[in-house]
């Protein structure tokens, strides 16, 4: 949710800081700021509202330098977007503290530290630890002993980075609950909450597991368990590049990731099919006697990775098992009856979504047959702590609204669709056949990604528009979901989505000459049905708006429609997404909006 930064050195730090930052902006940019230890000894400390740009300025024109430092971008929770509020936090010259997470008996400590004479000048949870640990170090603990005091007392998710200008040559961090790595470099040690933030100056981290410590130092680190024991752990070497999460040439992040679908969907293939096989085995060692085991699946995910677990429950239950789908929030708070047998399946992009992962953790005393997921991030929370973990390769995410990645969690679902077909008898010709559609896929995303021209001119129509429908019937439902999401989240229009056939059971009621109706629909066996449904929005004066195939007659008036030619049926799904990804795109860039960091949200959402 907030990205995170910090680094040891033996000289200045802040370019590399601010570096940082500008590379984990997507995690969070209502406000930014940064705290050093000056040559002076001070703590020098320098925050702004706004993008990490504002900051970058205040800094040049202040002149700031020093080592070891601490900096944030903010996505608000506790405090409204301002100065006041914006980390790093510090308790008068003694602390200062960067903060991912939420802390839930804020409140509480508040009143408690107050009572001893602390004054708050923000309305943030994060202020609280820096208060507290002030206390506990005017009590007479250093700061690795502060630390670990003070995250005793904390009930909620946290990362957090600590300096103190008492103590030049260290920073202490903590974790619980939200994600934080530790980057080894030549005689200088970074902290950050992704490892892009500074893949230009190393490549081997180390991961922080659920609540350890750390003792961070220019020349090295020590890694403490829950139990305050040091911890022996082999730094891991990263191989994504620095330039994966560059913009290039194209204008937005957005528009870059969507044009790599091809490429990253044939990466997530890559070595997983041959000469017409499955090769299960790609999937790794323990998921065999997984899925022979296998009589039902639980899928619980959040946002966009929901809508792919919503298309892969039709893949499932096509081979034969039965498949529920969650909402991972929900999925927390009832009593969830597990039938034997029952795999449970995670999907998420960063693998630190809090509450997939707390559904995770809590399923394990559920008995459940074992857990599989579905992730991005080889480095994740979700991934270290499945049994069984398929990656989706589609590289580094920067864009808030999904893309890339959502394709890449079908592909890897609809490998996973196959192998528990096997199991029910999907015979070699028939398996043959599927996997030359996926073998076929990558292309067919290319020639969807032609339609970028006629899409632009399209997305005029809803320039001015302040709500739009999308259909879909069958596993196009969840692919009108994910279009109407698209929309709504960097567009800032209104927009939701219904099953075609529900039409005549409220939504018909809002469809007028404003109402713009989209709907991507195949040659399938709904096809029948699906144009029935279109008809009745003609009915009403709907303006229609299509994506199908080429050789589909659409016998209706006042109607845009773009087509695509020989599109498989079993991944037809992942080649219609791209033209209402495209859609969103262009009329977010029309109205205006900042598609990258859309209002209100954050690219991982690590808290409740």
């Amino acid at each position: 949710m907030c990205g995170i930064v910090g680094a040891v050195g033996p000289d200045n730090v802040v370019p590399l800081l601010m570096e940082g930052l500008a590379r984990l902006e997507y995690r969070g940019y209502d406000s930014a700021g940064i705290a050093v230890r000056a040559p002076s000894g001070r703590l020098e400390r320098i925050r702004s509202v706004g993008k990490v740009a504002e900051l970058r300025g205040l800094v040049e024109r202040a002149g700031l330098e020093g080592s070891p430092g601490i900096a944030h971008t903010r996505w608000a929770t506790h405090g409204m977007p301002a100065e006041r509020n914006a980390h790093p936090h510090m308790s008068g010259e003694r602390v200062a503290v960067v903060h991912n997470g939420v802390i839930e008996n804020h409140a509480e400590l508040r009143a408690e530290l107050e009572a001893r004479g602390f004054t708050f000048s923000s309305e943030t949870d994060t202020e609280v630890i820096a208060h507290l640990l002030r206390d506990l170090l005017e009590g007479g603990l250093d700061l690795l002993a502060a630390v670990r005091e003070a995250a005793a007392r904390l009930v909620g998710a946290y990362a957090l980075v600590v300096a103190s200008p008492a103590e030049p040559d260290r920073l202490v961090v903590a974790r619980s609950g939200s994600p934080l790595v530790i980057g080894l470099g030549d005689g200088i040690t970074f902290v950050a909450s992704d490892v892009y933030a500074f893949l230009p100056h190393t490549r081997r981290f180390l991961f922080l597991e659920e609540g350890e410590l750390a003792e961070v130092r220019r020349d090295g680190v020590t890694v403490y368990g829950p139990d305050g024991r040091a911890v022996e752990r082999a730094p891991k070497r990263v191989e994504a590049t620095a330039q994966a999460a560059d913009k290039g040439p194209y204008r937005h992040y957005m528009l870059k990731e969507i044009f790599e679908q091809p490429a990253v969907i044939a990466e997530t293939l890559e070595g997983r099919i041959h000469k017409g096989r499955l090769l299960e085995e790609s999937f790794g060692h323990r998921t065999r006697a997984l899925l022979d085991a296998t009589r039902a699946v639980h899928i619980v995910a959040c946002g966009t990775s929901h809508h792919a677990g919503l298309v892969a429950r039709y893949w499932f239950e096509e081979a034969g098992v039965p498949t529920s789908v969650e909402v991972a929030s929900e999925f927390r708070y009832r009593r969830v009856v597990v039938p034997e047998g029952t795999l449970l399946v995670t999907i998420s992009q960063s693998g630190e979504t809090a509450d997939t992962l707390a559904a995770l953790r809590r399923a394990r005393d559920m008995g459940y047959l074992g857990s599989l997921t579905v992730c991005n991030v080889p480095e994740s929370s979700l991934v270290r702590e499945s049994d069984v973990a398929l990656m989706t390769r589609a590289g580094p995410e920067i864009g808030v609204a999904s893309t890339k990645a959502f394709t890449t969690q079908l592909v890897a679902l609809r490998l996973l669709a196959l192998a528990l077909a096997r199991r029910r008898g999907l015979d070699e010709a028939a398996e043959r056949a599927l996997v030359e559609e996926l073998h076929a896929l990558p292309r067919q995303v290319e020639v969807a990604l032609g339609l970028d021209e006629p899409i632009q001119r399209m997305a005029g129509a809803f320039a001015d528009k302040q709500h739009a429908l999308f259909l879909g019937r069958g596993t196009f439902y969840p692919i009108a979901m994910e279009g109407a999401l698209k929309l709504k989240e960097i567009s800032y229009v209104h927009a939701e989505a219904y099953p075609a056939g529900e039409l005549k059971h409220g939504p018909l009621a809002l469809v007028d000459a404003d109402m713009p109706v989209v709907c991507a629909f195949p040659r399938d066996a709904l096809l029948e049905k699906v144009l029935a449904n279109l008809q009745e929005v003609r009915a009403r004066g709907g303006e229609l708006f299509l994506f199908t195939d080429r050789d589909v007659r659409v016998d209706l008036d006042r109607y845009q429609a773009l087509t695509l030619d020989d599109i498989c049926p079993s991944t037809a799904p992942v080649v219609y997404t791209v033209p209402l990804q495209l859609l969103a795109y262009h009329v977010a860039v029309l109205r205006g909006t900042d598609v990258d960091q859309p209002r209100n949200l954050a690219k991982s959402v690590t808290v409740e």
